[in-house]
């Protein structure tokens, strides 16, 4: 049998975590799943799962295989992308990720515009404050907020972003504004979820670090609740610059301690080094770059 499809059968079967899952997924019949497996570990001289009567899992050299087939099959499709070239509508699947709140902001509009151009194309969109694997998790392009670690993943700069504190103009014509870092503890702190009850502020750049313990008035579970707080005049947070660009340019906040405030972080579009032959990949990056570059709440790299 063709090694190539007896791969997407596994790949089916170890995603779904079901042979009657990937059935469904690749349009066969269960039993012609069960002899695509049954085939592969035979050719391979390995056990890829293990079968009870409720489930499938994969076994420690079928995870490993599992990995090894998708990028084998991203490889094949990124190659009949590319040697079809210009000759056919761009096609297929693309999968996305960024941080939650950035990918609703910025993320969201290109993938929207992206669909709109190329009718063909899926996208998956994985918006989620966490680090993805891209190669484990089969992710074709991410956007990462921060200093990149070595990786097998490709980096585009695309701008970077400033961590900042910000309060309306009503509770800074009430309370005064802050002129110092230590003058904070004498201000209401508004913070989101995932701090203790003291927090500790960090300000400054390398060879100049200030550090401030503070004690939020209120504590809540996301940033746009926190941002509600703040634009109704409770108290002072500490914000990313593009959660509260809206709110800035109508006038609403003000960005106090400006002077103090870290490094701005880089922004970068990452994406696996083996896929960026990939026309859909190569597009959209590229509209997702000129998007970011120009974002009016992006601050941008020189």
């Amino acid at each position: 049998m063709d090694q190539i499809h007896l791969m997407q059968v596994f790949v089916a079967v170890g995603e779904q975590e079901s042979f009657v899952g990937a059935s469904r997924r690749l349009d066969l019949s269960p039993a012609s799943v069960t002899r695509a497996i049954g085939g592969l570990e035979a050719l391979l001289g390995v056990r890829l799962l293990r079968r009870t009567t409720r489930n499938v899992r994969l076994t420690e050299v079928g995870r490993r295989y599992l990995s090894d087939s998708r990028e084998i099959l991203a490889s094949i499709a990124e190659a009949n992308e590319v040697a079809a070239g210009g000759n056919t509508a761009l096609k297929g699947e693309l999968s996305v990720t960024a941080p939650a709140g950035y990918g609703r902001l910025f993320i969201m509009p290109c993938i929207v515009e992206f669909l709109k151009r190329y009718p063909e194309v899926e996208v998956s969109g994985h918006f989620l404050d966490r680090i993805v694997n891209l190669v484990d998790e089969g992710i074709d392009v991410a956007v990462r907020i921060g200093h990149l670690p070595d990786s097998s993943a490709k980096g585009l700069r695309v701008g970077q972003v400033r961590r900042v504190l910000c309060a309306s103009p009503e509770y800074l014509a009430r309370h005064g504004v802050p002129r110092v870092p230590g003058d904070l503890q004498r201000h209401t702190i508004v913070a989101t979820a995932g701090v203790a009850q003291s927090v500790e502020w960090k300000f400054g750049g390398a060879g100049n670090r200030t550090a401030v313990r503070i004690k939020p008035r209120l504590t809540v579970t996301n940033n746009e609740e926190a941002i509600e707080a703040v634009l109704a005049g409770l108290g002072i947070c500490r914000l990313m610059c593009y959660q509260v660009g809206a709110a800035l340019a109508a006038g609403q906040l003000k960005i106090i301690l400006a002077e103090h405030e870290e490094a701005p972080l880089p922004v970068h579009i990452l994406h696996r080094e083996s896929n960026f032959g990939s026309p859909k990949v190569r597009h959209f990056i590229d509209l997702l770059a000129t998007s970011l570059r120009t974002h009016p709440y992006m601050n941008h790299a020189g």
